[in-house]
């Protein structure tokens, strides 16, 4: 019975293996939903995936809008720096009260 034991050499390195096939499994179960289900009921990750939003275009922020037109010369200076402090700017009280527009 000993030289039995003595001969067993264990699992071996391919043991290794399992946990990387299971995580292979894992990341193409999610990757197949974030393709498929999520994208579809707008639950995806990032902007642009929601409700009215087009078909893998992402919804860019209006300060990055402004500094890429400013960047392309559709803007000169002046008109990027006004835009600028007024996309800045906190919302005031007067805006909720249905003020003069």
């Amino acid at each position: 019975m000993y030289t039995q034991l003595a001969d067993w050499h264990g699992p071996g390195p391919w043991i290794l293996l399992v946990p990387l096939i299971w995580i292979a499994v894992v990341v193409l179960v999610i990757a197949v939903l974030r393709r498929t289900v999520w994208r579809r009921h707008g639950c995806g990750f990032g902007y642009g995936y929601g409700v009215g939003a087009g078909a893998g275009v992402a919804a860019e922020h209006p300060l990055a809008v402004l500094g890429r037109r400013y960047a392309e010369g559709d803007i000169d200076a002046e008109e990027y720096r006004a835009k600028r402090a007024v996309l800045s700017e906190s919302p005031r009280d007067d805006a909720k009260g249905g003020g003069a527009r």
